[in-house]
């Protein structure tokens, strides 16, 4: 006899155990694991290169705790900065259409994918160019006495040109989560457009700009390209910790490069699992 439910469902009798996923995870965890173990490496090499002493040696250097002064500083200029000019620029790529959008949501990618030292090359022309008689560095240096190329707010300049394209996409993809209702609603109840950002986007967006800030900081920790074409590499005046190594490995002291090497990795590191933690907060 025939079971009725075979006539209308095909697969009835046939066997229903599902076949084992062992082969998909052992051939995606496999790939993963490719880059995952390619990191620990490294750091484990560096590791086992340098010893604590090295450590205490690179750090007890006057040129090197002036780097670390420098580059603390810098960084968190640079990110201040990023914040600020990311906040009101992702709102608006976020929120509005106008005339020219698309050419400024290119623009602000073109420090992402430009060479560094490309930048930090036009960065060195649009200050030395002259325009007639006039020249920004020149105008800086004898009207304002505050002179930028080869001096620590050129490595300042250097960074936030870099790290400010990562804060506004982060900031652009926070606000594009915030529902603006609330926005329409403050702006029906009497709030202009600007009162409507400050008392209700922009408390929304704290997680957010958090993690653009500590996204721009970790981005300026790794520059290298631009800091060394604009600013330059002089000890105890525009040396970073990311020059540092270069210029440790150019007089033979590659303990010393290595040592400041896993510093900023943990200062990286450190940047890192603050990000984790304020990021995965962003649809709050």
């Amino acid at each position: 006899m025939t079971d009725p439910d075979s006539r209308t469902n095909p697969r009835a009798g046939l066997s229903t155990r599902r076949r084992s996923d062992l082969p998909f995870f052992l051939v995606m965890g496999g790939l993963s694991a490719i880059f995952v173990l390619l990191i620990v490496l490294l750091l484990v090499a560096d590791l086992l290169f340098t010893s604590a002493q090295d450590f205490r040696d690179a750090l007890a250097k006057p040129e090197i705790q002036a780097a670390f002064r420098l580059t603390i500083l810098s960084c968190t200029l640079a990110a201040i900065m990023s914040l600020w000019v990311a906040t009101p620029l992702g709102y608006l790529l976020s929120r509005y259409r106008f005339p020219g959008r698309g050419l400024i949501d290119t623009l602000v990618d073109i420090p992402i994918v430009l060479p560094p030292l490309v930048l930090g090359l036009s960065l060195l022309i649009l200050f030395h160019l002259p325009i007639g008689s006039w020249q920004l560095e020149a105008w800086l240096r004898d009207d304002l006495e505050f002179p930028v190329t080869y001096r620590w707010p050129a490595v300042v300049l250097a960074q936030f040109a870099v790290a400010c394209a990562f804060a506004i996409r982060t900031m652009r993809v926070t606000f594009d989560q915030i529902n603006p209702r609330a926005e329409d609603v403050a702006r029906t109840l009497g709030c202009t457009r600007g009162q409507a950002f400050l008392s209700v986007a922009l408390p929304q967006a704290w997680r957010g700009m958090i993690t653009a800030f500590t996204i721009a900081w970790a981005r300026s920790l790794g520059e290298f390209g631009p800091i060394l074409v604009f600013a330059g590499a002089t000890r105890m005046r525009t040396e970073v910790l990311s020059t540092t190594v270069f210029l440790e490995l150019s007089i033979g002291q590659l303990s010393a490069a290595v040592a400041v090497s896993l510093m900023m990795v943990v200062m990286a590191g450190f940047v890192l699992v603050l990000l984790r933690i304020f990021g995965t907060g962003l649809n709050s």
